[in-house]
This record gives structure tokens, sequence and C-alpha cells, in this order.
């Protein structure tokens, strides 16, 4: 599971979500990218089930780069709580994902299973996602 090491604050707010992305924009690493068309917040879990899909995918050949990392803590009360009385804890961590950001790379495979691994990646993340190559 993706999750920070090391913290300076353990909550944080939600901050903003608009605009596009200035880096992360391009594929820098492998040969074809899936970027993300849309913004939202990507778990880490779903982060991990669009790795684990593509892993599966390849069969363990070609290199496989996550290019995002769920740096922000979301927190959530537990249920039945009444309102008041603090934040709740941290709950899971979050990656911030804007349009044109590249959400995953790979090299060492051929361009139709790479587009196959991306779209099976695409089904697992909450944005609207395309095949991009180098």
């Amino acid at each position: 599971m993706l999750i920070p090491k090391k913290v300076k604050y353990r909550k944080q707010q939600r901050g903003s979500m608009k605009g596009k992305a200035t880096r992360g924009s391009t594929v820098a690493f492998g040969d074809f990218g899936l970027k993300s068309l849309g913004l939202g917040w990507v778990t880490a879990r779903q982060v991990e089930a669009g790795r684990r899909a593509m892993v599966r995918f390849i069969k363990r050949e070609g290199k496989i780069w996550i290019r995002v990392f769920p740096h922000q803590a979301l927190t959530a009360k537990p249920n039945e709580v009444r309102m008041g009385s603090g934040k709740g804890a941290v709950s899971h961590y979050v990656a911030t994902v804007k349009p044109g950001t590249v959400i995953y790379e790979i090299s060492g495979v051929n361009e139709t299973s790479a587009r196959e691994a991306m779209k099976l990646a695409g089904y697992k993340l909450p944005v609207k996602t395309k095949f991009v190559s180098r």
C-alpha cells in the first residue's frame, strides 16, 4: 500500500483541485502512458489496484512506473457520531490528479499489450483516462 513514511503534520486541509497539470504531464520514463482527462482524488488503493491489473496482464514482463503518489491525508469521523468535537482521524491517503497528469508508464512491451494493460488499469481509476505514447 502506498502511504507516506513520514509526514510533518498528521491532518491536512483539502486544498483546491482546479486547473490543468503543469508538472508530470509528459511521458518521461517509459514508452507509453496513461494520462488523466479529468480531475479528482485517486486513493492509494485505486493506484495499487491499477498497478496489479497491469502487472497481471503483462505477466511481469516490461517495466511499470507509477507517476503519482498519495501524499494527501483524508480524515473521516466514525459512523453515528454527533457533529462537532474536532476533526476525525486519518482514514486514507489520496493523490490529487488534474487533467493532463500521467498516472502510469510502461515500457518493454508492444503497443497493443500496453494499450490493453492501460485500459484495464483505467477501469480501476475514478477519472477518465487516455492512452498516450512518447
